[in-house]
């Protein structure tokens, strides 16, 4: 069977969605296609109403939409009959999140709806639930939750349970009218099976369930919440899977929407950055999985729980069955760097990419590659976008330090590229301090193609970083998923080992910019407590904006 068949593997991003054909037999992908959210990110706007400070919003309809253009056109790419599909996995951006009726049909697609925020999916950046956060926090803390261990001892903004109280609490009618909050995940394999079955890993990570339990009705009534029986029921569903299992069938609606046979399997929902460590044959103990991309998440998988300082969450089976997963991340990466092209490169820089035919990226990054460690004399905070691990505190913001009238952009690009391999390197060695071992790293995402950036991270590591063999690693992933659904393999881990692959090349520290970075290293570290821990200056600038916009 696995000689002749084919699974498709779909990555929902934060921009965009993407299908892939794979064969089972090896891993190899076939055919492709992307298809860019129409709506996009909705930040500053909807339907010309200026909505708050840190929300992020997308349009449910909008992935359905990579179902009926992406799976038909990978196919046709791939010259693959339909027929011989056996199996369809899907990833999404996590804690990305939608309200709905009984049915499943979100709450923004009715008119009378149409034009109030809390109706509409809340992205995983969508940083507005900011202080029901905190009080969930405090009231886990107060009651002596057990299970706030799990997530290093704090909770992060972009969670389902802080995103619900914030609907709760800002938009009374749209709660009620919620039956379900459910994953974006879970909401398309409802749409292509019929059935609402969520995903275990993902309600673990996100919203707060462990073992086999959410947290109480009464801690969440305490919390803030109108009925803590009420908000589990939106929670819940009738039946949580785990990861590799069959969710379900393909419907006689999804068959039409995707062109595929009616009757092939649909494995349980996953996070984008969880399926990348199949894909990238990296599903041992110690094995780290770094997803480059818009932000970046850091996972690996250990034979048992440790509570590590500001992880986004540990699940037992959260990545492979028998293992526990750990999950850490920064809020901005990608982000950062994009923010600064666009915003902060004059006018010449442009027109010399164009007269040599390259991306802004790559100009800056050439030009920056140019420097010896520490020649720009600057240092920065990634926070552009929050802290999510370790400080897990989203009113955190970015910091240049150093720039002067010599400073060039080039130099502050490097200083940004340099400030979130630094945030790696916290985040890595905040997982060893607590005894999770990492022996080995393997990166993946959209940003290993820039070597300027992989050089600097193996060098701020002081590690080799290896690195995934597929570009689109999330669809690969999703389809060793689809492949452990459909019975072409009894487990993850066996379809990883014949279905991931490895790039040949590994990044390998250099060690004179290993010791001038470990200098480096220690001025970030400093900073980083100074900011993140003692001073309450960039709390007070968010208080001052947001009171500001308020009018």
């Amino acid at each position: 069977m696995a000689d002749q068949s084919h699974v498709i593997g779909i990555d929902f991003g934060t921009l965009s969605g993407r299908a892939s054909v794979i064969r089972t037999a090896d891993g190899a992908e076939l055919g492709a296609h992307v298809v860019d959210y129409p709506h996009g990110v909705l930040e500053t706007d909807l339907d010309g109403v200026r909505l708050p400070p840190d929300t992020a919003l997308q349009v449910p309809a909008d992935y359905l939409r990579v179902l009926a253009v992406a799976v038909p056109r990978a196919l046709a790419d791939a010259g693959v009959e339909p027929g011989s599909v056996v199996g369809l996995g899907l990833d999404v951006t996590s804690a990305t999140v939608i309200p709905t009726t009984p049915d499943g049909t979100p709450l923004c697609e009715f008119p009378e709806l149409a034009g109030r925020p809390h109706a509409y999916a809340k992205l995983w950046k969508h940083h507005g639930a900011h202080a029901q956060t905190r009080r969930l926090v405090e009231t886990a803390r107060r009651r002596g939750e057990p299970w706030l261990a799990r997530y290093g001892g704090t909770l992060s903004v972009e969670l389902a349970v802080p995103k619900l109280l914030e609907v709760a609490e800002a938009d009374p009618e749209v709660y009620a009218r919620t039956a379900h909050f459910v994953e974006a995940l879970d909401w398309i394999v409802w749409q292509l099976t019929g059935e609402q079955v969520r995903s275990a890993a993902a309600a673990g990570y996100k919203s707060l369930r462990q073992d086999g339990a959410h947290p109480s009705a009464a801690y969440l009534e305490e919390a803030g919440f109108p009925s803590g029986p009420d908000a589990l029921a939106k929670l819940t569903a009738p039946t949580m899977a785990p990861l590799g299992a069959r969710a379900g069938v393909l419907s006689a609606r999804g068959a039409e929407l995707t062109g595929l046979p009616a009757g092939i399997a649909v494995a349980v929902g996953n996070i984008d950055a969880h399926v990348t460590a199949p894909a990238a044959a990296a599903v041992e103990p110690g094995q780290l999985t770094m997803i480059l991309g818009t932000s970046t998440c850091f996972i690996v998988s250990a034979e048992e729980f440790r509570e590590v300082p500001g992880m986004f969450g540990a699940v037992d089976g959260g990545i492979v069955a028998g293992l526990w997963g750990y999950e850490a991340g920064q809020s901005g990466v990608g982000d950062i760097f994009a923010w600064f092209v666009d915003t902060c490169v004059p006018p010449e820089y442009h027109d010399r990419a164009r007269a040599e035919g390259v991306g802004l990226h790559d100009l800056l990054s050439a030009l920056a590659a140019e420097q010896s460690v520490g020649a720009h004399g600057l240092i920065a905070l990634d926070w552009h976008n929050g802290n999510r691990s370790i400080l897990v505190d989203p009113r955190l913001s970015g910091l240049i330090l150093g720039q002067t009238l010599a400073t060039r952009p080039e130099d502050t690009y490097r200083a940004l590229v340099e400030a979130t391999a630094f945030g790696a390197r916290t985040i890595v060695e905040s997982f060893e301090r607590a005894g999770i071992a990492v022996t080995e790293i393997v990166a993946a995402g959209g940003l290993i193609r820039n070597r300027f950036l992989m050089q600097v991270y193996a060098d701020v590591l002081g590690r080799p970083l290896a690195v995934v063999g597929s570009s689109q690693a999330g669809a690969l992933g999703s389809g060793i998923h689809a492949a452990v659904a459909a019975g072409v393999f009894p487990d993850v881990r066996a379809a990883a080992a014949v279905m991931g692959r490895r790039a040949d090349e590994v990044f390998t520290p250099d060690p004179a910019s290993v010791t001038a970075y470990g200098a480096l290293f220690a001025l970030y570290t400093r900073l980083h407590d100074a900011f993140g821990r003692e001073q309450t200056i960039m709390h007070e600038l968010k208080d001052l904006r947001d009171a500001a916009s308020k009018g």
